[in-house]
């Protein structure tokens, strides 16, 4: 006599502060871009900045771009699976990274080579202490990776325009993100010079140029020198810190009730919010570059 099957598991019951922290979630990573954000702390508008960077800056900003990621790729792979403290120490990498912008703010954007590398490293740690207070564990390949995802969040392309939602630049950066596991669950090891990690990085690359563009055009803006450079570079920082803590709530969250459930109750939000379900259009695992 054949067994009956088993009788289904409820699913996990939503409770008010779940229903919160995905509204503070959703609060944080489709508010406005970095540039918008900047303008209002400074008040002067960006654009300014963009004027007075020669036309060599954009490839020296690719460049210090795509350095500063792998620097901090290399970190990630290396010692954030190490145990830390549980809190996200905030304020001390702000003031860290507070330091490199006033080096940057008083050389302009000429010095982002060498300032852009330890800043975003210094950005990384911050974001790591972020992902443990949201439970992840950074011994998991996955979870170092989504530490580097962060610096792709914030931001849209011109392409995409400003529907461009949270759930659909994870959906751009699925495959890659995806590709890279795998790689180091076959190979036992995340090697950053492997192609996935260089098609992620690439990828994430292309994303933080944009902020670091405004970066070092906010520096530009008259008047702003040295001083100028640290707080923008502690806000630049704080705008990530922020990112990271929506990203990594709804992955706590998706690890309770599953990344469909919880990536629908967001698009909710968004329509609620007028943007009605454009980022559904994108598919999951979506990735044409």
């Amino acid at each position: 006599m054949s067994k009956p099957p088993p009788l289904p598991m409820d699913a996990p019951v939503w409770s008010e502060q779940d229903h919160a922290d995905l509204q503070m979630a959703h609060r944080i990573l489709e508010r406005s871009s970095f540039a918008n954000q900047v303008v209002n702390m400074l008040g002067a508008p960006i654009e300014k900045g963009l004027e007075l960077l020669p036309d060599k800056a954009h490839g020296v900003i690719i460049g210090a771009t795509d350095k500063a990621l792998r620097a901090a790729l290399e970190v990630a792979l290396k010692t954030l699976e190490k145990d830390r403290i549980a809190a996200a120490r905030n304020t001390i990498h702000k003031l860290a990274t507070a330091t490199t912008g006033g080096v940057g703010g008083a050389f302009g954007w000429a010095s982002l080579p060498v300032e852009l590398p330890i800043s975003t490293t210094i950005m990384l740690r911050s974001i790591a202490d972020v992902a443990r207070s949201q439970g992840e564990d950074l011994k998991q390949p996955e979870a170092r990776l989504a530490c580097i995802e962060v610096f792709a969040l914030g931001n849209k392309t011109k392409q995409e325009g400003s529907d461009a939602s949270y759930i659909a630049i994870r959906a751009l950066l699925a495959q890659r993100v995806t590709e890279a596991a795998q790689y180091a669950a076959q190979k036992g090891v995340l090697d950053a010079a492997s192609p996935p990690l260089t098609r992620f990085v690439a990828k994430v690359a292309e994303r933080f140029s944009i902020t670091v563009t405004e970066k070092a055009a906010a520096v530009m803006v008259p008047a702003i020198g040295a001083v100028g450079g640290a707080i923008v570079n502690t806000y630049f920082t704080g705008f990530y810190q922020d990112m990271a803590l929506g990203h990594f709530i709804m992955r706590r969250l998706e690890r309770k009730f599953g990344q469909d459930v919880v990536q629908a109750e967001y698009l909710e939000l968004d329509k609620a919010k007028g943007k009605k379900g454009k980022a559904k259009t994108l598919p999951k695992a979506a990735d044409k570059g």
